[in-house]
């Protein structure tokens, strides 16, 4: 690859070169993989290609986050200086946009911090589903003008009507609604969320809507969200679940965190198949959002001579 691929091209890390890879041949992008070296003091040295193109998309998904940032750090800046004019990133998983209030007196806001650093660094932003619930759009969290946001909710969608028949498709929690929303519509499933009482990481309680208990029995039920990271939430609806007469709970999610042992308490708790896209690389991964964000970084290259309106957020769902 020429490093002045006349289109743009694409910088990644070795860890995730298979789907920058496909992105990149989707996208019509030159690919370059950036070199690491760790110091015994633990800090980082990269290299990136010697020359740039003005157009450079940069894959880094942001679980794990805390040393990628500083990654991003040190290779924003050295690839503005190697001739990039443009940069986007595309984090299929953006991290750190859970608190975006200070709960109790003292916190960091990690929302605005995170997303003002990454506008400094960046012109544009591709995510999916990322996890916002006080902000109305992305571009509260991070400031840009484009700022798009992918929904990995169709693609699961789609790939649960292919497993499934007759399908009840349910949020652990309310603020699941907006992805089991739009995925249950596509197909004409009934679709509900279920109650939730957080008092910590690991301790939640869950309740079934009085409505569900007649709809529960003898169904095939399909809890979806967009990240499972502790699995507690959805354990607690998947017991509740079966108690009521469930014929089956499988789970499909955007982002598969799976923290330590989520994966096997959630087998232990009856949950049949798991399902995610691969914004973040693991054995339950069942569609790909590779090509939603080909389409969408087309679209953000073709519109750059054409500003969005102020407060404008690009949402893009692969259909």
């Amino acid at each position: 690859m020429s490093p002045a691929h006349d289109i743009g091209v694409l910088l990644c890390f070795d860890d995730e070169l298979d789907p920058a890879r496909r992105a990149a041949e989707a996208a019509g992008l030159g690919l370059a993989v950036v070199e690491r070296h760790r110091f015994p003091d633990g800090e980082w040295r990269l290299r990136l290609p010697p020359e740039l193109p003005p157009r450079v998309v940069v894959w880094r998904s942001l679980h794990q986050p805390n040393e990628k940032l500083i990654e991003l750090l040190l290779l924003a800046d050295t690839a503005r200086q190697l001739g990039a004019r443009h940069l986007c990133l595309v984090a299929p998983y953006l991290a750190y946009m859970r608190q975006d209030i200070a709960f109790h007196p003292g916190e960091a806001i990690s929302q605005r911090i995170v997303g003002r650093f990454l506008a400094g660094l960046f012109d544009a932003l591709i995510t999916v589903d990322p996890h916002l619930h006080r902000v109305a759009t992305l571009q509260e969290a991070v400031p840009l003008a484009d700022a798009i946001v992918l929904s990995g909710a169709p693609l699961l969608g789609d790939w649960i009507a292919s497993q499934r028949q007759d399908v009840l498709l349910l949020g652990p929690d309310e603020e699941s609604l907006q992805w089991v929303a739009s995925a249950a519509q596509a197909h004409g499933w009934h679709h509900g969320v279920c109650r939730k009482l957080r008092h910590g990481d690991r301790h939640v309680e869950i309740e079934l809507p009085a409505w569900l208990l007649s709809e529960v029995p003898g169904r095939a039920v399909v809890l979806m969200d967009d990240v499972a990271s502790s699995g507690q939430t959805l354990i607690e609806a998947t017991r509740l679940l079966l108690a009521a007469g469930a014929r089956s709970v499988d789970v499909a999610v955007t982002h598969a965190l799976f923290a330590g042992d989520a994966l096997q308490r959630l087998q232990a708790a009856g949950v049949g198949q798991v399902w995610s896209t691969d914004c973040i690389a693991h054995p339950s991964n069942a569609v790909s959002v590779v090509g939603a964000v080909a389409k969408a970084l087309g679209a953000l290259y073709q519109g750059l001579d054409h500003a969005p309106v102020d407060g404008e957020q690009r949402v893009i769902s692969e259909t």
